[in-house]
Formats: structure tokens, C-alpha cells, sequence
């Protein structure tokens, strides 16, 4: 029980199930991206909704949600931990070590970085998510494209979806790395492959998530 224990609440242990969960967050913007990729195909958002068809009524997708969830919630809980611990093992914040210097601004910033995002995705959920849940319950058809074309007709929706994806940017530009640090996977031959995979990943996927509010608001798709 005290091993269970340790996991969440020892440093080596939150920073292992932080590893963890955020290599698992990882895999699901894979899928998400992929998603929403798919309004590119500009088709009247015909595969898209499709596509988000089969996600919101697949049983083994809705099971893996839970799932998905649970890592979401104990990356955040893990990420205000280490957060608080840092502040409080640093009192005088890089006064002494001049640890400024030997870290990059987000590195030092996953706090600020992580409010940023739990905002953005509490949009993203209460705008896309909850309206599928709520058609799914009431066994109601959604139209998922026209959903979204109607959200992003608001600047201020794009505004601040855009800021949550300035924030998942750097959020991944430093936890792509520390995942796979924390974990043990490190090498000095391999790192720096991992470094350029994780900068070509975040540049990827946040450029593909910017693009579709911007599109859908300057109706460049149909």
C-alpha cells in the first residue's frame, strides 16, 4: 500500500506518473489532430462528421474516454504538486543558482502555461464536447461541422482557442522531452533525436489545431 502511495505522492513518483499520463495526453492529440484534420478534406464537413460520429458512439473509444479523463486529471493534480514543491524548495526563485540560465522561460513557466491550457480545454469541452454528449444522450443527430463553424463565427472564441494552442505549443515543446526523461528513456545518442521528434511534433500538431478555427472564422472552407 506504502508503494502505492509513494507513486503520487514521493517526487520520483509524481514525476513518473506525470511521464506517463503526458506520453498518454500525447497519443490522444494524435487522434484529435487526425480528427479534425479531416474538415481540410473540404467536403461540407461530411467526413468529419463521420469521423466524429464514430468516436462519440464506438464503445470501446467511450470506454478508453474514461480513461482519458483519469490521465487528464492526475497530470493536472501532478503538475500543481511539483509546482507548489518547486516554490516552496525555491523561495528566492533563481536568486542564488541562477537556474534562469540554464533552462529555457516554459520550462520555468509549465505553471502559468498549464493554467492557460486547463481554461482553454474547459472551453473546448463546454463549446464541442458537452454538445455531442447531450445529442448522444438524448439519441438527437449532431452536426459536429456546423457546431463548429457556429463557434468559431466569435473572434473572441478564435482568440482565445489560438491562445490555448500558443500554450499546448510550449507545454509540449518542453513536456515531449520530459516525458521521455522521466521515464528513462535518455540517451546522449538519442536524445537529441527526441528533441527534434518532440519540436516537429508540437510545430505539427498546433499548426493543424490553429488552422481550423482560422479557416472555419474566414470561411476559407465551405
Amino acid at each position: 500500500m506504502a508503494q502505492y502511495k509513494s507513486l503520487f505522492s514521493g517526487s520520483v513518483g509524481q514525476k513518473f506518473t506525470m511521464g506517463l499520463t503526458g506520453l498518454f495526453l500525447i497519443l490522444f492529440l494524435i487522434v484529435h489532430v487526425s480528427l479534425n484534420s479531416l474538415i481540410f478534406l473540404n467536403d461540407g464537413g461530411a467526413s468529419f462528421n463521420a469521423g466524429a460520429h464514430f468516436m462519440s458512439h464506438n464503445p470501446l473509444i467511450r470506454v478508453l474516454e474514461i480513461g482519458l479523463f483519469a490521465g487528464l486529471i492526475i497530470h493536472i493534480v501532478q503538475a500543481l504538486r511539483l509546482t507548489l514543491k518547486n516554490k516552496k524548495a525555491r523561495p528566492l526563485d533563481y536568486a542564488v543558482n541562477g537556474g534562469k540560465f540554464n533552462s529555457t522561460w516554459y520550462s520555468r513557466s509549465m505553471g502559468i502555461l498549464g493554467s492557460l491550457l486547463l481554461l482553454f480545454l474547459i472551453i473546448h469541452l463546454a463549446n464541442f464536447w458537452l454538445p455531442t454528449k447531450q445529442a448522444l444522450i438524448k439519441n438527437t443527430e449532431h452536426n459536429t461541422y456546423t457546431n463548429l463553424k457556429q463557434v468559431f463565427e466569435k473572434g473572441y472564441i478564435v482568440a482565445l482557442y489560438l491562445l490555448g494552442v500558443a500554450s499546448l505549443f510550449y507545454h509540449l515543446l518542453h513536456g515531449f522531452q520530459s516525458a521521455f526523461q522521466t521515464l528513462g528513456l535518455n540517451h546522449k545518442r538519442y536524445t537529441p533525436l527526441i528533441r527534434k521528434a518532440g519540436f516537429g511534433f508540437s510545430v505539427l500538431v498546433c499548426a493543424l489545431f490553429a488552422a481550423m478555427p482560422i479557416a472555419l472564422h474566414f470561411n476559407i472552407l465551405d
